[in-house]
């Protein structure tokens, strides 16, 4: 039984709850425009993952076979996937979903979400699993599309079609912010990249390469992608002094006689 696990279900995830769509996402990762994305985030993530240091990474939702935490010092590291069985990862495998987190509550220090929100029901629920798992002052770091770009106007047009990765809910940068900031996260560091059109051809993504260097400087929000990490914000009590006051008495001060004594005459 792993260290931060709690008992897992005696049943696996019913698997009607799965997003449709995740095999073509997994192909799509394995091909042309999704290695490219791919190799892209990897270099982001090797270079914050190395920063974070703990005891246990989590990675929730995993779309393709490759290890996206290889950069980690960290030597415990779980993927956890509803459908990690059909998958060949090289950490930790758990089944599990990302909405009920089969993880003990405030045990793990850096949570990964590799664009795990935009095919989840309820991203905001995620979140707030997320946040319970982890330790004060644990970090998580977010992968999501950015719906005011290039890569919203090819969702916009393919949405319908059901094509993935068209086919998820892509998450404004600011919505991400709002929801981190209500759970009582800190943002700590925010990456915007890939500013070339989504197109399939490799020759024509090679002569574009110059829109990457235009687009970090002249349109950062118009990113395709882009990352958050985010720190879980200690909260302190302030011990307040209290004011003693005098208790009052119940029993009145008897009051003297106003009235003044006659003398019996002799």
């Amino acid at each position: 039984m792993l260290a931060v696990m709690e008992d897992l279900p005696k049943s696996m995830p019913d698997h009607n709850k799965l997003q449709g769509g995740r095999e073509e996402l997994r192909a799509w990762y394995g091909h042309g425009l999704g290695m490219l994305l791919l190799d892209i985030e990897r270099g982001h993530l090797d270079e914050v993952l190395h920063d974070l240091f703990g005891y246990h990474l989590l990675q929730v939702g995993c779309f393709h076979g490759q290890d996206l935490l290889a950069a980690s010092r960290i030597s415990h590291r779980v993927v956890l996937d509803a459908d990690i069985a059909r998958q060949n990862v090289p950490s930790s495998p758990v089944c599990g979903c990302a909405d009920e987190l089969p993880i003990a509550t405030d045990s793990v220090d850096v949570v990964v979400l590799p664009h795990t929100l935009e095919f989840e029901p309820d991203p905001h629920r995620v979140l707030r699993e997320v946040e319970r798992v982890l330790i004060a002052e644990g970090h998580v770091v977010v992968l999501a599309f950015n719906p005011w770009s290039l890569w919203g106007v090819w969702r916009w047009v393919l949405a319908r079609r059901g094509i993935p990765p068209w086919s998820g809910r892509f998450l404004g940068l600011i919505r991400i912010k709002d929801w981190l900031a209500l759970l009582g996260f800190d943002v700590v560091l925010v990456r915007q990249y890939f500013f070339r059109p989504p197109l399939q051809r490799d020759g024509v993504m090679r002569r574009l390469m110059f829109m990457e260097k235009i687009g970090a400087r002249l349109w950062p929000r118009l990113s395709g992608a882009y990352m958050v990490v985010a720190r879980k914000r200690v909260t302190t009590l302030t011990p307040i002094k209290p004011r003693w006051r005098p208790r009052r008495s119940l029993v009145g001060v008897p009051a003297r006689p106003c009235a003044r004594t006659c003398s019996r005459s002799r």
